[in-house]
């Protein structure tokens, strides 16, 4: 592929993908403003959701209150109650961003294309400290205890919200009879900034509020659910990418057992936590470049949100690598590594679904000026820098179970396994060890958009899963496999929360194991593989 042609494939029907995608996103969201539900009683007060078809929507439903002014960088308080119904029919706001970019626009045509699927920009617009909302489908607010997924976003910890397209409820809820929460939580320094050491023992916990709203949040899920629908006692965590991460810690925080029961991490595996010093360095580096002194938190309090993450944003500039966002290893609310050096004995009794995507790094290289153009001389140097003395191992590995793959698309095979396949092999591994079970699979499925460019990207399996299609037309492409695929998953993901064993008539899918590895490979026709690519994995984890 010369870099011309690349080119072209980022440009080639942006306004009619661009057009599918909006057309998709918006469609379902008009018809939902047209009837409200009658008011469903919560703790806080009562709401009024959106009636579809076959479903109920309720969103934007505070579970905390605004955490801002004294409250900033505190655990979530309870919200103040209300007694006449309140609409819950708009998403709440998103947290505030730090997207990788500071103006949230994508760095390619194509990548401004996927916007329907992506919104960075409009959330980094719209992002607010006050955004602890959550969202709930259900097939009906009755008396049937139907199982509870409640998703958890990716975005790396630093950006993302549980409004996205592809994370709509409806279709999941309405053809498999579950209920479905997703939820906002604090991200990035408003998430994750450590002040323990800066600001004093008040802000013990300030390394990990985001994950304490979350915590909150499967609290009223717990004491709220049954009245939408849902079974509390049967309750279904999954999250992709950084949402794959705070599962697993969340598997390993003490506050949070009992509130979950069975957990699913779609490329996002989470064997560590950020050191506490580690992470209180970084806040000291963000406190200097906002001339914030030690102790003082009046002033601290008083910023506004935006200038904290332009300060972030100076930081990352100045000194790459220094500043790092997500869970901590602060001793106190995460009291150890979440799978390291083996599974939490905490959530010994949770079954796991745990997997990857076949090229995941390509979401990320395809706009990259050397995609498609890589030399051999090329990959072998970049691929011994990522991987050191296991490179040429991996490499030959690689050319064997990807005949086909050029050197860019070797290249990005070899970085989505050490970045991502390694450790969800060591999560589940560990996990095996104990009791529950574990579920393994790989997504091998190609989305045809852009002339196949991306191949089975990092995150294809999220609209896979929420069998949302039609409002990821523009990710996943035309024709029928999209569907078929959807139909599979979803049904999958579904049966795991129902009974904690995602077989199906379909496709019976054994529980993995160190030896055996039974693997579900999803595809226009899913099978059972039992150790895909050997010598891969055992360069991989040689």
């Amino acid at each position: 592929m010369t870099k011309g042609f690349e080119h072209g494939l980022f440009t080639m029907d942006r306004r009619r993908m661009l057009a599918l995608g909006l057309a998709a996103t918006l469609a379902p969201l008009a018809a939902r403003a047209q009837t409200l539900t009658p008011p469903v009683a919560t703790g806080s007060g009562p709401v009024r959701g959106i009636a579809g078809e076959g479903y109920s929507a309720f969103l934007g439903l505070r579970y905390a209150a605004p955490p801002t002014g004294a409250l900033r960088f505190m655990p979530p308080a309870p919200p103040v109650p209300w007694k006449e119904p309140v609409s819950a029919a708009a998403y709440g706001a998103p947290p505030v961003q730090m997207y990788a970019r500071p103006s949230g626009e994508a760095s390619s045509a194509l990548g401004r294309s996927l916007y329907p699927v992506f919104p960075h920009a409009r959330e980094t617009r719209e992002g607010r400290e006050d955004c602890l909302f959550l969202n709930v489908w259900t097939p009906a607010p009755d008396a049937k205890k139907r199982p509870v997924m409640v998703w958890l976003h990716g975005g790396g910890h630093v950006y993302g919200s549980g409004s996205w397209p592809s994370y709509d409820g409806a279709n999941l809820a309405r053809r498999r009879d579950v209920v479905v929460v997703t939820l906002n939580h604090r991200l990035n320094a408003f998430g994750y900034l450590n002040l323990a050491s800066a600001m004093g023992e008040t802000y013990a916990k300030s390394a990990s509020v985001g994950l304490l709203d979350i915590v909150a949040a499967l609290e009223w899920v717990r004491a709220n659910i049954e009245a939408f629908g849902g079974d509390p006692s049967n309750v279904t965590l999954f999250g992709e990418s950084g949402g794959g991460g705070k599962v697993s810690a969340l598997m390993a925080i003490p506050a949070a057992k009992g509130l979950f029961h069975k957990a699913m991490v779609q490329s996002g595996a989470g064997l560590r936590a950020i050191p506490a010093d580690k992470a209180a360095e970084s806040a000291a580096l963000v406190l200097t470049e906002l001339g914030v002194a030690k102790g003082d938190t009046a002033a601290l309090n008083a910023l506004p949100a935006a200038q904290i993450i332009t300060a972030c944003y100076a930081v990352q500039a100045r000194t790459p690598g220094s500043l790092s966002f997500g869970p901590v290893l602060d001793g106190v609310v995460l009291p150890r590594n979440p799978f390291d050096p083996d599974a939490p004995a905490q959530s010994a009794d949770i079954p796991l679904v745990i997997g990857t995507n076949k090229d995941e790094m390509t979401l990320f290289l395809a706009s990259s000026p050397w995609f498609g153009t890589l030399t051999e001389a090329q990959l072998v140097e970049r691929a011994d820098q990522i991987a050191g003395a296991r490179a040429p191992a991996l490499l030959a590995a690689l050319r064997e179970a990807r005949p086909g793959y050029s050197p860019t698309y070797l290249l990005a095979a070899l970085m989505s396994e050490t970045a991502m396949v390694a450790d969800s092999y060591r999560e589940a591994d560990r996990k095996a060890a104990q009791a529950a079970p574990v579920f393994m699979y790989r997504l091998d499925w190609e989305t045809p958009i852009a002339d196949g460019v991306f191949k089975t990207p990092h995150t294809l399996d999220i609209p896979l899963a929420f069998d949302n299609i039609e409002t990821a037309r523009v990710f996943v492409g035309p024709g029928p496999e999209p569907q078929i695929l959807a139909d599979q998953m979803s049904a999958a993901w579904a049966a795991f929360a129902r009974n904690g064993d995602p077989s199906t008539p379909k496709l019976p899918w054994p529980r993995y194991d160190p030896v055996r590895r039974a693997t579900a490979v999803f595809n226009v026709e899913s099978r059972i593989v039992h150790d895909p690519d050997p010598k891969v994995r055992a360069a991989l984890m040689a």
